[in-house]
């Protein structure tokens, strides 16, 4: 009995992580009605600048993480006015289909430079024993960065100028054109935070597990997955979103086959897309 107690609280501690990432995809849906197809890449972009700054230039795991999410924000506004920037305003296939080209290029160039090799980041950090079962102290650590940086996350939207102007853009871009705001500018704002949580993410799972290029097909359907759970736009809902999806990989992990994880997770996704189409944990809704 305890030890599915155990694989439950792990499954949380590796769903905020996951929270995380859907946290990166939501923010850029709530502020300008874009399905971010080249997420999952910028996932593993994280995994692999963590990868280098770790192993080849020598900087402490978590050390490292700072200069990725910097690199990834700067990375996002520039994707914003290369890809993103002339598809606002348009029909939303048009912004789908330039974030899933952004996505197969960079996957293609991954796998030109380096195939599909598995990548592994050592970080050692000693865990907590509790009944002869421990809890992973890279899956503690990420838990721990998770909260940190959504707590930023959340001073920045809600006690700065500028988080206060994407949520104002977010509400209603014409009203806050008409009030001065610089929306193209805010725009490129949220698009940069997304996807530097998306890089944040990705360098948290490669401190947990190993990776490969092709990797971030699947945390990018994690990512929509607990999206939905947390109802499109809701960062909070996200994270929310993430946990009760690590709690219930952690339910199911004693019971069944890891490869049949996926498949009741997307059960779970149309069922709530039937049942909840405003998210679990959507408190916004009416």
């Amino acid at each position: 009995m305890f030890g599915i107690l155990a694989s439950i609280i792990d499954g949380v501690l590796v769903g905020s992580v996951y929270g995380l990432a859907a946290m990166g995809l939501t923010l850029i849906w709530g502020v300008m009605n874009v399905i971010n197809l080249s997420h999952g890449a910028m996932i593993v972009a994280g995994m692999f600048g963590l990868f280098y700054l770790s192993t080849l230039l020598g900087a402490p795991a978590y050390a490292a993480i700072p200069p990725v999410v910097v690199a990834g924000f700067a990375v996002g506004v520039g994707l914003y006015w290369i890809a993103v920037h002339r598809m606002i305003g348009r029909p939303p296939l048009m912004s789908l289909l330039a974030t899933f080209s952004v996505n197969m290029v960079l996957i293609g160039l991954g796998t030109t430079v380096w195939g599909t090799v598995l990548f592994n980041v050592p970080v050692s950090l000693p865990g907590i024993t509790w009944q002869g079962y421990t809890f992973t102290g890279t899956h503690i650590m990420a838990a721990v960065v998770t909260g940190a940086i959504a707590g930023l996350l959340y001073l920045f939207l809600y006690r700065t100028r500028p988080g206060k102007a994407i949520r104002a853009v977010a509400s209603n871009r014409e009203a806050a054109e008409l009030n001065g705001i610089p929306t193209r500018q805010v725009l490129s704002l949220a698009f940069g935070l997304g996807i530097a949580l998306a890089c944040s993410s990705g360098a948290l799972i490669a401190t947990m597990f190993p990776f490969t290029v092709l990797s971030g097909t699947a945390y990018q359907l994690k990512s929509f997955v607990v999206t939905v759970l947390g109802g499109l736009g809701n960062p909070a809902g996200a994270l929310l979103g993430g946990v009760a999806l690590g709690l219930l990989e952690g339910l199911m992990t004693p019971f069944m086959p890891v490869s049949w994880t996926l498949i009741a997770e997307f059960v779970v996704f149309v069922i709530v897309l039937i049942a909840f189409p405003g998210g679990l944990f959507n408190f916004r809704r009416s």
